[in-house]
């Protein structure tokens, strides 16, 4: 009986199956296969773009990875005397070096007027991404055998599993007296005064966002360290974020300082890198001045080195002349 039953259940199963499948051809063979590969023709570049910046953050979380692992590190303590993370830090700048050179063809111009000794404050125009300035630190790393620590946003250091790689790389949210303390210490520290809202709502026409941000002024005067001005060419090219987007988004992000902004890209653009002349700070001025001073040293770079408005297509033809 029990036989019967399952030879019963099986035959009924089988049945539905295959009256199933007959159904599926005859809906693939009223579909008009040559409109459904028109409508994929259009929609994979769009696709595509919105895909590509997960690869940064894929990377980002690899090399977090990576740190994780070199928790591991018993074997290799004996082998770093001043810093048991110098290994891990330069083997992820090499590959963050290498991914600079391969994808953006990046190359820096007066990477020799950031000092070998000495303190210096580094202030920076912010792309969408800062990728560029991942390659700076990569590269001062390799070739100029100095870190440059960074100040960071918030909410970084909210993102589940970025805070070992914050703390190696000594990513800090930046009060003044914390960025005096660094720079009082000999080391080199870099700033992107606009921050999140010059990255998100930024645009091909590469505004300065800063609003009255002067922290990194008056750090630089408490410090009395030179301020080195740093822009990329075709920063805003690599990663774009949508336009119909940032009316409402904006005044979202100044609600609750959420970058909650959706970002496409990844293009293999050019990256020039310009370091600008040292600014040094000077006696009874003011951190308002100083700040417009940079201010304008940054747009001259800008208006100097970068096409504007900014065009992806020759952005990507840059890569070969």
């Amino acid at each position: 009986m029990i036989l019967t039953v399952n030879k019963g259940m099986w035959e009924g199963t089988w049945e539905y199956c295959l009256g199933y499948w007959e159904s599926f051809q005859e809906t693939l063979s009223d579909l008009d296969i040559d409109y459904w590969r028109w409508v994929l023709w259009v929609i994979y570049p769009i696709v595509i773009s919105f895909l590509l910046p997960i690869f940064i953050l894929l990377f980002l979380y690899c090399s977090a990875f990576f740190l994780h692992l070199y928790n591991y590190r018993h074997n290799f303590r004996e082998a770093y005397h001043h810093d048991v993370w110098d290994g891990a830090r330069t083997a992820i700048a090499a590959a963050w070096d290498a991914q600079g050179r391969i994808w953006h063809g990046f190359e820096i111009k007066g990477l020799e007027k950031i000092p070998e000794v000495g303190a210096a404050l580094i202030v920076y125009y912010h792309g969408t991404l800062p990728v560029d300035f991942y390659y700076l630190i990569a590269r001062c790393l390799l070739e100029r055998k100095r870190h440059i620590r960074a100040v960071g946003d918030n909410f970084l250091f909210h993102i589940p599993g970025f805070r070992n790689i914050l703390e190696v790389f000594r990513v800090t949210p930046g009060t003044v007296q914390d960025c005096v303390k660094v720079l009082n210490d000999g080391h080199l520290l870099a700033i992107a005064p606009g921050g999140v809202r010059e990255a998100l709502f930024g645009d091909e026409n590469y505004p300065i966002m800063w609003g009255k941000r002067q922290g990194f002024a008056k750090t630089a005067l408490q410090a009395n360290v030179p301020i080195i001005p740093v822009f990329t060419q075709n920063v805003r090219e690599a990663f774009r974020t949508p336009k119909i987007t940032k009316s409402c988004l904006r005044r979202l992000y100044e609600k609750t300082r959420l970058p909650i902004v959706p970002i496409y890209g990844f293009f293999p653009v050019k990256f020039n890198m310009f370091i600008g002349d040292p600014i040094y700070p000077k006696e009874e001025q003011t951190s308002e001045s100083l700040a417009n001073e940079v201010i304008n040293a940054i747009e001259t770079l800008i208006h100097k080195h970068q096409r504007l408005p900014g065009n992806i297509l020759c952005a990507l033809m840059d890569r070969f002349m």
